[in-house]
């Protein structure tokens, strides 16, 4: 496997022209280390999901650079190296549950592989579910075909914008567990955007703080508990007191950036 390695260097973003430009991004420096999974939270507006886009190739910066292992994000894209879920799930209505995932095959101009593609609707928990449309899911299970369809094509990064933001608190925790043992067996190299710093702090090796925009990275905190993870880790006490730690931070405007 190539190196994964994610790096935006000096990133800044700026829309807009003169008197009516805005800086959503200034000075972002950001890596995540092949094979680990990251997490970056920060008020709305702040530029997270711009982030994500420009590791995608949908956002080039204004000054700065992003690459992952040193290759513009626009190599692995075209190489379908990328895998990418969204809060919403784009399945299209007229295909059933394993003919959405099946269609990143399709879109990247390979053979379909059957096995792979129940495979990982078997290991999101979706199988029984193989020949619904989307109409007969519920929010959670669309979300597990669209994670199943983002992994697919074994991808070298995984980019996870809100993908459970619209799903309720029991939902949400389900599938943050589910993720977490999806991921620990294949270590893809991952980028969380999420508003929930539980979430966070559950999935991530390390979580980037962002300040309200013009967004800058505020702080970076390794996540010391280890994997795997599972539910018990969300009842202890060092848990809950760094996610309280990171809210407060979020909550205070004071601190500098």
């Amino acid at each position: 496997m190539p190196d994964s390695t994610i790096s935006l260097r000096g990133f800044r973003v700026e829309y807009g022209a003169r008197k009516r430009s805005v800086l959503a991004l200034d000075g972002i420096d950001l890596e995540v280390a092949a094979g680990t999974f990251a997490a970056i939270i920060g008020p709305s507006g702040c530029g997270k999901s711009t982030i994500l886009r420009s590791i995608a190739g949908l956002q080039r910066p204004s000054a700065g650079t992003v690459t992952v292992g040193g290759r513009a994000p626009a190599e692995i894209v075209a190489a379908h190296r990328l895998g990418v879920a969204f809060q919403d799930d784009a399945l299209l209505p007229w295909l059933s549950a394993r003919d959405n995932v099946a269609l990143a095959f399709r879109a990247s101009g390979r053979s379909v592989d059957a096995r792979r593609v129940d495979d990982l609707l078997q290991r999101v928990g979706i199988a029984d579910f193989a020949t619904a449309r989307p109409r007969e899911l519920s929010g959670g299970m669309r979300q597990r075909v669209a994670l199943a369809r983002a992994l697919v094509l074994d991808p070298e990064v995984l980019l996870l914008d809100e993908p459970f933001g619209a799903l309720d608190a029991v939902t949400r925790r389900r599938l943050n567990l589910e993720l977490q043992r999806v991921w620990t067996a294949r270590e893809i190299t991952t980028l969380l955007v999420t508003h929930s710093v539980e979430e966070a702090v559950f999935l991530a090796d390390r979580v980037h703080v962002m300040t309200p925009r013009p967004g800058r990275i505020r702080r970076t905190v390794e996540v010391p508990f280890a994997r795997p993870r599972g539910r018990a880790l969300l009842a202890e006490s060092a848990f809950h007191a760094l996610v309280d730690a990171l809210t407060a931070e979020l909550d205070d405007e004071s601190v500098p950036a």
